[in-house]
Parts: structure tokens; C-alpha cells; sequence
């Protein structure tokens, strides 16, 4: 696999990500869901400071630094990545494993568009109003990370304690509400584990 392929298959990642983000933004205000299939399956609009699968940084300051080192160490992240992705295109690696840190490179710049950009195009989501282009709501880098995808799959009445990240304030299961550049990140990480695990054991 050489870099054109690769730079292609990354474009459409990023395409595909962005779309869809994009359009939820500019269709829904803050919490409104429309239901794909009932019961389990919503496209429910919200927004967070950077960290995945909805989970919120919490803001000490005036400064927000926990999202500024965030968004910093997702760029040094995608640095390495391409570098290490390189590496492995000279070394001849099997496709899987550099298709699977391509998924992870795209779903880490997918998230960075948000937070860097997205504050300097886009006013601000609320629960009553749909952000349109041409505002502004925050600077460079402090911008929110749009998250779409919901899927309270069963009410969970007795969850434990140490479980509770899983469930929603409406006490259903699975609670978190993710983007597609988390489904990159996740589904990469698994297939790498899964698949792959023999060729990075052997090679690093």
C-alpha cells in the first residue's frame, strides 16, 4: 500500500466524518434526536469539550487546559502516526495493519477539525436554536466535539457503581453518545488487537 492509496482512503474517512457532523450541526439543536430505528438506534445531537464517546473534560480556569492539552497531544498523535504509518509502508506490512492505523489517524484529525475549527465557522448550538455558518461561538482550538450516535439499548435499573459511565442520565445502557471518528478509533483498535497483534508482536 503506498501513500496515494493511503491519502485517498484518508480523504474519504475525513469526508465521510465531516458530512455527517456537519449536517447534524446545522439540522438540530442541542439534544434533539431523530429516531432511526425505535427503541435502540437515535441520531442525538451533542456537543463536548474533546474527549471520546461523549465524556466531558472538566474545566478548571478561565483557561480551559485540559482541552488545549488534549487537542496538543491529538496533533502530536497524528504526527507519530504518520511517521509510524511510513515506517511500516517501508517495511511492506501487511495492508490490515496499515489500513487499521489509517482508521485511528482519521478518526484523531476527524475530532481536532471539530474542536479547532468549528468555534471560528459555526455559531453556537443550543437546545433552542440550530447553529448556522458565519458565526462564531469560540476561538481556535476551543471549538466543541459533535457527537451523533445513540443507542440506548435496555433500561438498566441496578447498574454498579463502576459501570455507571455506561449508562445514560435516563439510566438506559449503552448511555455514551459518540461520533464516526470514535467508531474509526474503536473498530481500529479492536481489529488491530484481534488480527494484527501477531505482526506488531513480532516486529516492535
Amino acid at each position: 500500500m503506498n501513500w496515494k492509496k493511503i491519502s485517498l482512503l484518508l480523504l474519504l474517512l475525513l469526508i465521510a466524518d465531516q458530512a455527517l457532523k456537519i449536517w447534524i450541526k446545522t439540522h438540530l439543536s442541542i439534544n434533539e434526536a431523530i429516531m432511526v430505528f425505535p427503541d435502540w438506534f437515535q441520531l442525538r445531537f451533542i456537543e463536548n469539550n474533546g474527549a471520546a464517546f461523549g465524556m466531558q473534560i472538566a474545566k478548571s480556569g478561565a483557561v480551559d487546559w485540559g482541552k488545549i492539552a488534549l487537542s496538543l497531544f491529538r496533533i502530536g498523535l497524528c504526527g507519530f502516526m504518520g511517521w509510524f504509518i511510513n515506517r511500516l509502508i517501508q517495511m511492506k506490512a501487511p495492508t490490515g495493519a496499515i489500513v487499521g492505523l489509517v482508521l485511528v489517524l482519521a478518526g484523531a484529525i476527524g475530532n481536532i477539525l471539530d474542536s479547532a475549527f468549528y468555534g471560528l465557522i459555526f455559531s453556537a448550538s443550543t437546545p433552542t436554536t440550530v447553529a448556522e455558518f458565519g458565526g462564531s461561538y469560540a476561538p481556535f482550538l476551543m471549538g466543541k466535539v459533535v457527537d451523533m450516535f445513540y443507542f440506548p439499548l435496555f433500561h438498566w435499573e441496578h447498574c454498579p457503581a463502576w459501570l455507571d459511565f455506561l449508562v445514560d442520565s435516563r439510566g438506559y445502557f449503552f448511555g455514551a453518545i459518540f461520533n464516526l471518528a470514535d467508531v474509526y478509533i474503536s473498530a481500529a483498535a479492536i481489529y488491530l488487537l484481534l488480527f494484527q497483534f501477531r505482526f506488531f508482536n513480532k516486529n516492535f
